[in-house]
């Protein structure tokens, strides 16, 4: 039979690697990455491995050399699967600019296919800059195999960049777009790299790379512009040396050929393994167990519930001692045999953890005759979920493993209003506020890459009742790069219309394609010396029944943006599926960022569905009208760890067709969200997020309303329960 040369090459790059390491141990671990290449993958210098990290490692590199300054941003998404989101200044190359320098964006994804198993290599295949521009762009198939417990080898085939055979780029290609016809085309290469582990710190690396750092762009004339940063000759070595620091840090130096040297610094995180396990929070009160009927008759005697005077003393007593855990008790009901509290937890990132604090002090608090205990979560008012348990499983269980209390606990839907719920008192209205600073960052623009903004921010939350909630905040910028401007000028890339320009125009308000500006104008609202006020709303939280919710937000709900919005959600605790809708009437706000408006309205909303799969991923599908009035989806795809680590993608297709769109072809970008409380230990409901998006784009653009709807009530919802149920007891 005759074989493919694809085949051939294959054979004759993995081949060679197994037979060489047949005698040699074969550990049946996966290989855990020693080291992170300039192109922020598991890697030599420039050349992958096949190498994966921790499930769920997430990291950043920086690598510099007299090519290129690569940002890497890497996550490991499943144990085989490898992300990597790239931004890079890449020297020797024009644009527009004429820097010398371009900013270029990139995507990667490297799949492992096998692992190391026997005399058989861990075997991966990977795709470089498939999203960008194409400047990286490459493929390749490679396998890694661990030759002795210090050294490991790893040789395979590669395509585009990665074989020396960089592809044409397009000048007028908007970019965002597969160009899957170009994978595994133009002819493939060899490459190879060995590392050694000196010791557990350091370890040395050597690699035979094809990379020859040289681009090439066809301009719209069709003539070729060929930019050339390296010798232009294929197969050079290149070596390198890194040493790690405790266990997040790796610094490095490497070479490339004898043209060029280079540094990189590495950090990676991974959820699993938090600088505070077990947390600096105080004890818990221990469970204080019943005495027996025969041993105190009276203790058990149910005549306390005919004084009027005992609930609202037990409920006092309660009230007291679960604010010192963080926590607000807004409404009892209670009988001889039964209690239900309904908490609201602003101290601990996990639920069960309050939960259990919960059960804990009732046991203390409540007299004898009350055996079922119900916990209601609240969520500003809104009940989101019911957990009952029986005291004496709390009794009996206390020092056990969770999984015993978890099966012996019930986790249903929350009544909306159960008969005999008593308010606390003097809890409503209530009024909170803080002073502090603020700091805008922006990232990963093309024309500037890094800009800042500091100054203070006065926030405040007015809670009149239940659910019924006013926010506000004011800010006062102090000093910072970032500057008004308007959006760029057509056809003269680089250029900005200026503040000036752009409001004597109305007509500029639309994009020559006939797209209305919602949000390539964003720079307008930045840069502001007078205060400003981000956000104003008025919003009203419901419960129409045990499994549907509600919101009605009213106000300046965003800083380009004021109106009402309107959203139901139904989301049964014990399901994995939700459904929900939404419908917003907004005005653009003027760019001063206070009371007035512009003339541009419009009605936008989607109907959506969210879905929580195993491992932790949460996939939402939105279908509607966005804020341009282009028609679309945007589908997001969620991997959350049971700590609260949240690592995200999305992408949203409309019906703008990618030249109205403009640059990057489609919305898409990846979010992050970390509890404080893994990085400090102290309980705290306080996260880190970012979102990290192409550009800002007039198409796929929704309002920001704060609070929306699934986000507030899954924490308390089975999938969260069962992923934080083992802090119950702590």
């Amino acid at each position: 039979m005759r074989r493919s040369p694809l085949l051939r090459q294959l054979l004759a790059t993995t081949l060679p690697l197994a037979v060489l390491t047949i005698p040699g141990a074969a550990p049946a671990d996966p290989l855990v990455a020693r080291n992170m290449s300039a192109y922020g993958m598991p890697g030599g210098i420039d050349t992958p491995t096949a190498e994966t990290l921790p499930e769920g490692s997430l990291g950043a590199t920086v690598s510099y050399s007299d090519y290129a300054l690569r940002n890497n941003v890497f996550f490991q998404v499943l144990p085989q699967l490898t992300a990597n989101l790239r931004y890079s200044r890449v020297d020797g190359i024009n644009d527009f600019r004429n820097d010398g320098f371009i900013w270029d964006r990139s995507f990667d994804l490297r799949y492992q296919l096998f692992e190391q198993q026997g005399w058989r290599p861990a075997v991966a295949i990977g795709l470089q800059d498939f999203l960008g521009t194409g400047v990286y762009s490459g493929e390749y198939v490679v396998a890694t195999r661990q030759v002795t417990p210090q050294l490991r080898a790893s040789i395979g085939l590669g395509w585009g960049t990665i074989a020396g055979r960089p592809r044409v780029i397009d000048a007028a290609d908007p970019g965002g777009t597969l160009n899957a016809s170009d994978w595994f085309s133009g002819g493939a290469r060899p490459f190879a790299s060995v590392s050694y582990d000196v010791n557990d710190r350091l370890t040395v690396t050597a690699e035979y790379s094809n990379d020859i750092y040289e681009s090439t762009y066809r301009r719209s004339s069709g003539a070729l512009d060929v930019f050339q940063q390296g010798d232009g000759d294929p197969g050079r070595l290149n070596f390198g040396a890194s040493y790690r620091i405790g266990q997040n840090y790796q610094l490095g130096v490497y070479t490339l050929g004898r043209e060029s040297v280079g540094a990189q610094f590495t950090v990676t995180l991974n959820p699993r393994e938090a600088t505070y396990p077990s947390g600096l929070e105080k004890a818990p009160a221990p469970v204080r167990p019943r005495p027996a009927p025969a041993a105190d008759p009276e203790a058990w005697s149910p005549e306390w519930a005919s004084d009027p005077t005992a609930r609202p003393v037990l409920q006092k007593v309660l009230a007291d001692a679960l604010a010192k855990e963080g926590q607000i008790l807004e409404s009892m009901t209670l009988s001889a045999t039964r209690a239900e509290l309904r908490i609201r937890n602003n101290r601990y990132n996990q639920q069960p953890q309050a939960i259990g604090r919960t059960a804990r002090l009732m046991t203390r608090a409540l007299p004898a005759t009350v055996e079922t205990f119900v916990i209601t979560s609240s969520a500003d008012g809104l009940p989101t979920s019911s957990v009952t348990l029986r005291r004496s499983d709390i009794e009996r269980l206390e020092n056990t493993e969770v999984g015993q209390i978890a099966a012996a606990t019930d986790l249903s839907d929350a009544t909306p209003r159960p008969a005999g719920l008593i308010q606390t008192e003097d809890l409503f209205p209530r009024f909170r506020w803080r002073i502090g600073p603020y700091f805008d960052l922006g990232l990963f623009d093309p024309e500037e890459p890094l800009r800042y903004e500091f100054g203070a921010e006065a926030r405040a939350s007015y809670e009149l009742l239940p659910g019924l909630i006013a926010t506000g905040a004011i800010r006062q910028r102090a000093f910072g790069d970032i500057k008004q401007s308007g959006p760029g000028v057509p056809g003269e890339r680089g250029r900005r219309y200026t503040p000036e320009e752009y409001l004597a125009d109305p007509s500029l308000e639309t994009t020559p394609e006939g797209v209305p500006r919602v949000r390539s104008d964003t720079r307008m609202y930045a840069g502001n010396t007078s205060p400003i006020i981000p956000e104003l709303t008025l919003a009203w939280f419901a419960k129409p029944s045990d499994q549907v919710y509600s919101r009605v937000t009213v106000g300046l709900l965003e800083r380009a943006f004021g109106g009402a919005s309107a959203e139901v959600l139904w989301k049964p605790v014990n399901s994995p599926l939700a459904f929900g809708a939404e419908v917003n009437r907004v005005r653009k706000r003027d760019f001063d960022a206070l009371f007035d408006f512009r003339d541009y309205e419009v009605t936008t909303g989607h109907v959506s569905a969210y879905y929580e799969f195993s491992q932790g991923f949460i996939a939402q599908l939105d279908v509607g009208q966005y804020l341009a009035g282009d028609r679309g989806a945007t589908f997001t795809l969620t991997r959350e760890f049971a700590n609260g680590w949240r690592v995200g993608a999305y992408a949203t297709k409309t019906d703008l067709s990618a030249e109205e769109f403009g640059e990057g072809s489609f919305d898409k970008g990846v979010t992050f969200s970390i509890p404080l409380s893994w990085a400090t230990g102290t309980p705290t409901r306080e996260r880190a997020e970012s979102r990290i998006r192409s550009l800002s784009r007039d198409g796929g653009a929704r309002v920001e309303v704060k609070d929306r709807l699934y986000d507030k009530v899954r924490d308390s919802h089975s999938v969260r329960m069962q992923q934080g149920w083992g802090s119950f007891w702590r």
